[in-house]
């Protein structure tokens, strides 16, 4: 189908390749319980309203016979394998439900040594795409629904994974609205971009919903918590609120899955995702590099190589 044929409100994909999906999810999901091959599996179950849905630590077949996979299914499950979270699981193998996007922080968190492969069982799912922020979660998911980041996904269906539930049903070609942003702000003169990103970074209220919702956000304390010295204001100023948000980007360089997962739970709708995107395209333009499916031993920022360019030096 091409952008001509789809228009915005139209029906994404048929509802039933969520529903086969969900079907193939539980299938596993309860044979694996059943098997005693893993102690509990991390997927989605319905959420409280109609149309969301919400984590769910399934150690039952029971459980697991409730597991669902919806455009409601925004989080990154990646999220709990971490070592410090992952003790909230039980003892032993898990399974978890990845989307294209969350494959690729289940592959970084294996590169940076936080779980073994052989540790997880993953269940890779089908994914034509999830809601965006502010859709209408009764109605089905189309093109004025779908989150930014899925118009541009180059993975909907991951590649690696121990099973595949679903099957990718085609899908139509739609505008890149975060590439045409991206665009317009490298358009832009430094000075306007500063501007730009000033007047973002002013509205931050330092929640820190971006940091508790990112896997790769791992640390036990955050150098951006500390006193003693104190890096970074804590305070909802704004020479505190930038210096946070470029740290951060900082140390996500080379690691952020995409996932966008930081943008869509941003209460004062920071468009903390194309920050990340630009610095992953800059390492890509650099150095060649970029985050991928596998796990990756040496990032972009903790290697060299003689070859790489050095022209920023003066």
């Amino acid at each position: 189908m091409t952008q001509g044929q789809q228009t915005e409100s139209t029906p994404l994909v048929d509802p039933a390749c969520y529903a086969a999906a969900t079907a193939a999810i539980r299938a596993e999901a309860v044979r694996l319980l059943e098997a005693g091959e893993v102690t509990a599996v991390v997927g989605y179950r319905a959420g409280r309203r109609a149309g969301s849905a919400m984590p769910e630590v399934a150690t039952t077949a029971e459980a697991a016979a409730q597991l669902i996979f919806t455009p409601g299914c925004q989080n990154n499950l990646a999220l709990f394998l971490s070592k410090a979270k992952r003790e909230a699981l039980p003892k032993g193998k898990v399974a978890v439900v990845v989307k294209g996007c969350d494959l690729r922080a289940l592959a970084g968190l294996i590169g940076e040594s936080q779980l073994k492969r052989d540790e997880v069982h993953v269940i890779g799912v089908a994914c034509p795409g999830v809601y965006g922020a502010g859709a209408d979660l009764a109605k089905p998911l189309a093109a004025e629904s779908l989150a930014r980041k899925c118009r541009e996904c180059k993975v909907h269906l991951p590649e690696g994974t121990d099973v595949v539930a679903g099957t990718l049903p085609p899908l139509p070609d739609l505008a890149p609205l975060e590439a045409e942003e991206l665009a317009r702000l490298e358009a832009m003169t430094p000075q306007e971009r500063w501007a730009f990103w000033t007047e973002q970074f002013a509205r931050c209220i330092r929640c820190l919903a971006c940091r508790q919702v990112c896997p790769f956000c791992f640390c036990t304390q955050c150098l951006c918590d500390r006193n003693r010295p104190q890096a970074v204001d804590t305070s909802p100023r704004p020479a505190g609120n930038t210096a946070w948000h470029i740290v951060r980007a900082m140390h996500l360089a080379g690691r952020c899955a995409g996932c966008a997962e930081c943008e869509r739970v941003c209460p004062m709708d920071i468009p903390l995702n194309l920050l990340n995107r630009k610095m992953a395209q800059e390492l890509f333009e650099l150095y060649g590099f970029e985050t991928t499916m596998q796990p990756q031993e040496q990032g972009a920022l903790t290697s060299y190589r003689d070859g790489d360019d050095q022209s920023f030096i003066k």
